[in-house]
């Protein structure tokens, strides 16, 4: 019974944040719905995969394309470009701990005299860096995967 409220209390403050970067966007309001409905699926099964026991970068490859396929979907019913609804559906799920970690970790790395302690703080930046930026292709791959696959190319004649 938790997983089902965790799942959807994370679902409803992607469908916020998508929402929020929607509109920073300008997204058409009649479209608003369906970046809302994009952020909500892609993190609900990021975090149902890392509850299942993914890894963070499983998980986000899997949601990812869950808002990739659906972008798709919702773009053949809207004739819209899928961009509307994935690149904002798509920023909730951006690794912001991990990327702070980093700069924080290089920050009191430039600060500590004690080498000892200013090794481990590199590794640890490099560690967090590492995983920003594999989450970050697990974004980028999930979302476009579904355009490359399904969109059928148009014959030249």
């Amino acid at each position: 019974m938790e997983w089902g409220w965790l799942l959807l209390r994370d679902a409803w403050w992607s469908a916020i944040a998508a929402l929020g970067f929607a509109v920073l966007f300008s997204v058409p309001p009649r479209l608003l719905w369906g970046c809302m409905l994009g952020g909500a699926v892609g993190h609900m099964v990021r975090t149902f995969c890392m509850q299942m026991g993914l890894s963070i970068e499983a998980g986000t490859l899997l949601g990812a394309m869950a808002i990739g396929l659906l972008g798709e979907w919702l773009a053949r019913r809207t004739h819209t470009p899928a961009l509307v609804f994935t690149v904002s559906a798509a920023i909730p799920m951006v690794p912001g701990a991990f990327a702070f970690g980093t700069m924080l970790n290089l920050i009191d790395f430039s600060n500590t005299p004690d080498a000892g302690a200013g090794q481990v703080l590199l590794w640890q930046a490099a560690y967090d860096a590492i995983k920003t930026a594999l989450v970050l292709a697990a974004i980028a791959f999930g979302i476009t995967w579904p355009a490359l696959v399904l969109r059928r190319p148009r014959p030249v004649v």
